[in-house]
């Protein structure tokens, strides 16, 4: 495994490998960002193609709301939490490979408005879950 950038401690992961930028007791009511966290996108590969929900489509906690494309594989991208997207990140549609090189800050993928949080863990628990 590369060098993975470090897990920013105050967001939430999920054991699908997605995080949102938030503590999961304080992200009811408020619109966060969700992305793949490094540890994800290291085992994908250079990721070249993202299919994301669309702005306005209700997604549910647990279940998918799109691709991720790497030059070795598709993977299914889950949704932490259920909620209405807000906005797609347009620069990680066009630049896919933000998704590597920056995947706790540029590479996000869409921000969403929670109504309800799914299976998450804190940054420690993720970091133990994936030998980090």
């Amino acid at each position: 495994m590369a060098q993975l950038p470090p897990l920013p401690d105050n967001y939430t992961y999920s054991a699908e490998h997605e995080w949102v930028d938030g503590a999961a007791d304080a992200l009811v009511g408020k619109t966060v960002k969700v992305g793949i966290t490094a540890v994800a996108a290291d085992a994908l590969g250079e990721v070249v193609y993202v299919d994301l929900p669309e702005v306005g489509d209700t997604i549910t906690a647990g279940e998918t709301c799109g691709e991720v494309e790497s030059t070795k594989s598709v993977s299914d991208l889950y949704t932490p939490v259920t909620g209405e997207v807000v906005t797609i990140n347009e620069a990680a549609v066009d630049s896919p490979g933000l998704l590597n090189s920056d995947p706790y800050g540029e590479g996000w993928l869409f921000e969403v408005t929670v109504t309800e949080v799914g299976e998450v863990m804190d940054a420690a628990a993720y970091a133990e879950a994936n030998s980090l």
